[in-house]
């Protein structure tokens, strides 16, 4: 490719103690939690709005947080549910108990609740926030590891913001890898990708006369309407109603009186590091959300007046590209339910690996997987601080999906309230380094677990250490 050489003047903007790149639950958990400890904060969000995959995204239901036994989840991603919950943008007819206790249960939410409520914490906290901005290049130095600062990018053109501290929470490490930080990218280190899904919004659904599926889980449909998999089978069959012969469908999920959302539909393939590829997702992924809506209205009861209401306006990428951090969380650690001195978090989620075509190899490897890979009731595993920490740099670190962990581990942790936690640990681990001078690749981990503590995070760990877990 023949390359052209830009070279411009760029205003230099004020300084911050941290800058965090994207706005999702791993970003906004960092930015809010480090202003709190009195950090100058900027958050860089790309779209109109903070939630990222459970606003833009439309995946508006939080993944389990308890073991069915206790909470797992504590801190800012606690207060977010329990807010939520308070001010109604959690459906009545869920107790508190589903995501304070049970076991494997989804906890849905309207996203326009969440919306509000992580403005509301940002503001409150003294982050300022630049929605429509995006990182698009970093200023660093490759011998020490360290970013002096990044360059900005919004309808004011181009600024240079320097900080002392950065959090890639940008769900494809976009930030790390213009530091140049070791990555592994799928479709590239790996054979498949994880395919993507686009998220939808439905109303005139009467929840009243849907009959729900008994067994909570069910690994076809979660909790959705009874024998939803057969009727799924019997549309494949007779031909006419899908563009591919996908018999993985999570169900429509209630999110109010008449309103459900989505997840249903996988686009194949796509590789959101590619724009054409994320392009030809996003149409394929309407296409196919008409295609289901149609189906729900011949087949389920309480659906025939279904209609659709909105496509999300971001693709839900499962996988991407990740950093090789100073540990990877391997799917050993996860069976045998490892617990870590230096966890920042703890979790119960089965790996959710989805299928990677619509073969019937393929799907029963899915069944298998799911059924394999289930950590019991009361049981959990750690989330290292390390696996945040991109291999050698002193003051960069990541929250969310870019997190240094293998494909099946990757599969359980990928989500908002794993997400949320991890981006509450870097965000105090930054604040942390500021005051202290430590690198993030050499942080004092038993104090940061400590502060973590204080500020109610759940790190049941009965040994801590100084010095982070590494491979």
């Amino acid at each position: 490719m023949q390359t052209y050489r830009l070279v411009r003047d760029i205003p230099v903007d004020r300084e911050y103690d941290l800058v965090v790149a994207g706005g999702g639950p791993g970003g906004t958990a960092a930015a809010v939690c480090a202003a709190r400890l009195g950090a100058k904060v900027l958050l860089v969000e790309a779209t109109g709005c903070l939630g990222g995959m459970g606003t833009s995204g439309l995946v508006t239901s939080f993944d389990p947080m308890a073991d069915g036994e206790k909470m797992l989840v504590g801190g800012f991603m606690r207060e977010v549910v329990e807010t939520m919950y308070e001010r109604g943008f959690i459906p009545a007819r869920i107790s508190p108990d589903r995501w304070r206790r049970a076991y494997h249960q989804w906890t849905p939410f309207h996203p326009e609740g969440l919306k509000l409520l992580l403005d509301e914490l940002a503001q409150k906290a003294g982050v300022e926030v630049r929605f429509f901005s995006r990182v698009i290049d970093a200023d660093v130095d490759r011998n020490s590891k360290r970013v002096n600062g990044v360059i900005v990018q919004n309808v004011e053109g181009y600024r240079y913001v320097p900080a002392k501290t950065f959090v890639d929470a940008t769900g494809d490490a976009v930030l790390a890898d213009l530091c140049g930080a070791e990555c592994r990218e799928a479709g590239r280190d790996t054979e498949k990708i994880m395919p993507a899904t686009l998220c939808a919004l439905f109303a005139g659904i009467d929840w009243s006369r849907v009959e729900f599926e008994s067994d909570p889980l069910n690994p076809i449909c979660g909790i959705g309407p009874k024998d939803l998999q057969p009727k799924v089978e019997d549309a494949i069959e007779r031909g006419g109603y899908f563009t591919q012969p996908d018999r993985q469908m999570p169900a429509i999920e209630s999110i109010g009186k008449s309103l459900g959302y989505s997840n249903s539909g996988h686009v194949f393939r796509t590789n959101s590091l590619r724009v054409d590829s994320l392009t030809n997702g996003m149409i394929l992924g309407r296409k196919i959300v008409q295609e289901y809506a149609r189906f729900y209205r011949d087949y389920v009861a309480g659906f025939e007046n279904l209609e659709l209401v909105t496509t999300a306006s971001l693709l839900g990428v499962r996988e991407s590209r990740r950093i090789v951090g100073e540990y990877e969380l391997n799917f050993e650690d996860y069976l045998a339910r490892r617990q870590f001195p230096d966890q920042i978090g703890v979790f119960n989620k089965y790996v959710d690996i989805h299928l990677y075509d619509c073969t019937d190899d393929e799907f029963m490897n899915y069944l298998e997987e799911f059924t394999n890979s289930r950590l019991g009731v009361g049981e959990c595993h750690g989330i290292p601080y390390s696996i945040l920490v991109p291999k050698g740099w002193a003051n960069l670190w990541v929250a969310g999906r870019c997190n240094s962990s293998d494909v099946k581990v990757h599969g359980a942790i990928r989500v908002q309230p794993a997400a949320a936690m991890m981006g509450q640990a870097v965000g105090t681990a930054a604040v942390q380094s500021i005051a202290t001078g430590q690198p993030a690749c050499d942080l004092d981990t038993q104090r940061l677990v400590e502060t973590l503590r204080e500020a109610g995070a759940y790190l049941p760990q009965e040994k801590l250490s100084r010095h982070m877990t590494r491979q």
